[in-house]
This record gives C-alpha cells, sequence and structure tokens, in this order.
C-alpha cells in the first residue's frame, strides 16, 4: 500500500526490532508477539522483550507491550512507573499495569507494514 514504511528485515533480529519499534505510531502500542511474527520468528516474542531491554535512546520501548496489553517491561525501565508515564503523556490510560482499550491501540506491523 502506498505511503506505508517497512521495516528492514536484515541479519540483525535485535536491529529488525528496534527498526519495528520505531515505527510505532505515538499513542499506539504492539506486543512482543506482533512484532516477532512480523519478523517471521512467532516464537520469538521473547527475543523481542530481550531486544526491548537492551533498546538503545531514541527506541520507544515503552510501546511494547504483552499480548493483554500488560506492562510486562515495566521493570526494565529507569523506575518501576516510568513506562506507563511515558505512556499517559502519548494519551494511553493505564490502570493497575494494564492498557485500557488496548484492542483499540493495538498496532500491529503485520497490517500496518508492507
Amino acid at each position: 500500500m502506498a505511503g506505508k514504511k517497512m521495516a528492514p528485515k536484515g541479519e540483525n533480529f535485535f536491529e529488525d526490532v528496534y527498526a519495528v519499534v520505531k515505527l510505532i505510531p505515538k499513542g499506539r502500542v504492539t506486543s512482543y508477539g506482533a512484532i516477532a511474527r512480523y519478523l517471521g520468528t512467532r516464537m520469538s516474542a521473547r527475543m523481542v522483550g530481550w531486544a526491548m531491554h537492551e533498546a538503545p535512546k531514541g527506541v520507544p520501548a515503552h510501546r511494547v507491550v504483552n499480548s493483554q496489553g500488560l506492562l510486562t517491561g515495566k521493570i526494565h525501565f529507569k523506575t518501576p512507573t516510568t513506562m506507563q508515564r511515558l505512556l499517559e503523556k502519548e494519551g494511553i490510560e493505564v490502570i493497575n499495569d494494564r492498557i485500557t482499550h488496548f484492542t483499540d491501540l493495538f498496532w500491529d506491523p503485520a497490517k500496518e507494514l508492507l
């Protein structure tokens, strides 16, 4: 589809994950599994999680959550509330470590990217 961005699929899995995460629009979220499926490694959701743990500055890791919208990666941020604070700054409501209206905010790279 015209105008859509595509994340590269190269030799370095972590770099491919970061390329996808950088394309998640502000105010939207995706899951570890959705990124793994897009990259053709549906069984590697945990590896996407490890990539988020190692994410360099400029990669919006706070926009990647588990498949139920839970902030399971929050322990890897500077403080336990950093992930929620960053999401709320983008207008995303979080209650009890879960994104409200998760399905409405979910960004699926397989559908959004060529």
